[in-house]
């Protein structure tokens, strides 16, 4: 599946939010946003359903055609149990913030048991930290250094529980025919 990042820092080039054919996005970090082009592709392809257009349209000789702003795979895809171990997901497990003190600058990762103790790097024993206490705690232990985890002790995420905490984290814009599908965390306004 494509993930285009770059495709929310310029909306003008009206990316399609790309849902599962249960209708939830296929991913919420990094968004699931196809390029315009792909999604017209897979539509005539017939792979996907148009959900939504933006007012924008293409011509061709011999049609015009609403840019889609949200589509739906026919086939469901089932999603991978666990995400893979990167720098980018294990900050999002962590919730972008420092396992020893919540400082959200100045993140960087840290071997809760140091490789020198034989400490492995993986799920279970690497978490966020800000420099600042990556250096404090330096080789040792948190308990040695008198550095309890706030979080408790790492662990191997689900690509749900990933999901979950990315939906805190919304991305800068969201175009007004997405909003139906992204669940974000926000107070519903209660109707008269």
């Amino acid at each position: 599946m494509y993930h285009h990042p770059d495709l929310l820092r310029h909306p003008e080039s009206c990316p399609a939010l790309v849902l599962n054919a249960d209708y939830t996005p296929l991913s919420y970090y990094p968004l699931s946003l196809w390029p315009w082009q792909t999604a017209i592709k897979a539509m005539f392809l017939e792979r996907v359903d148009i959900v939504a257009h933006y007012d924008r349209e293409v011509h061709s000789p011999s049609l015009n055609l609403k840019l889609p702003s949200v589509i739906a795979l026919r086939q469901y895809v089932k999603p991978n149990e666990y995400p893979a171990f990167t720098r980018f997901n294990l900050f999002l497990r962590d919730r972008f913030e420092c396992v020893y003190c919540g400082s959200h600058r100045e993140l960087t990762f840290d071997h809760v048991i140091p490789r020198r103790q034989g400490g492995r790097t993986s799920w279970e024993n690497v978490a966020a930290a800000c420099a600042p206490c990556n250096l404090k705690k330096g080789g040792r232990t948190p308990e040695e250094a008198h550095m309890p985890l706030r979080t408790g002790q790492p662990i191997k995420p689900t690509s749900w529980q990933l999901q979950e905490h990315g939906r805190s984290f919304p991305p800068n814009h969201l175009h007004d025919t997405w909003h139906d599908f992204l669940y974000w965390d926000v107070e519903l306004e209660a109707g008269s």
